[in-house]
C-alpha cells in the first residue's frame, strides 16, 4: 500500500471545498430575472430570494396558484437574508 492517509487527506480537502461552495451559491440569492422552475411555487421562491412582493411586482400573474416551469417574473433580490 502507498500512503492511504494521502488519499484520506485529499479525499477531505474535496469534500470540505464541495461544502464550501455550496454554502456560498445558497447565500447568493436571485437574479432579477427569474424563471420559474419545475416544482416552485411562489411561496419557495420567495423564500429562496427574499423577495415577499412578488405578486405585487408582475402584474401578469393572475392567479398566485397558477405558477408554472418556464414563467419569466421579476425579482427584487434580497441583500438581507435574516427574517424579520
Amino acid at each position: 500500500m502507498k500512503r492511504p492517509g494521502a488519499l484520506v487527506l485529499l479525499a477531505l480537502i474535496i469534500l470540505v471545498g464541495c461544502v464550501s461552495v455550496s454554502a456560498d451559491m445558497k447565500g447568493r440569492g436571485c437574479d432579477e430575472i427569474y424563471v420559474v422552475g419545475e416544482g416552485e411555487s411562489l411561496h419557495t421562491i420567495s423564500d429562496k430570494c427574499g423577495d415577499p412582493f412578488i405578486v405585487e411586482r408582475n402584474p401578469h400573474i393572475n392567479d398566485p396558484d397558477d405558477v408554472f416551469p418556464g414563467l419569466v417574473i421579476h425579482i427584487i433580490p434580497s441583500t438581507d437574508h435574516t427574517k424579520l
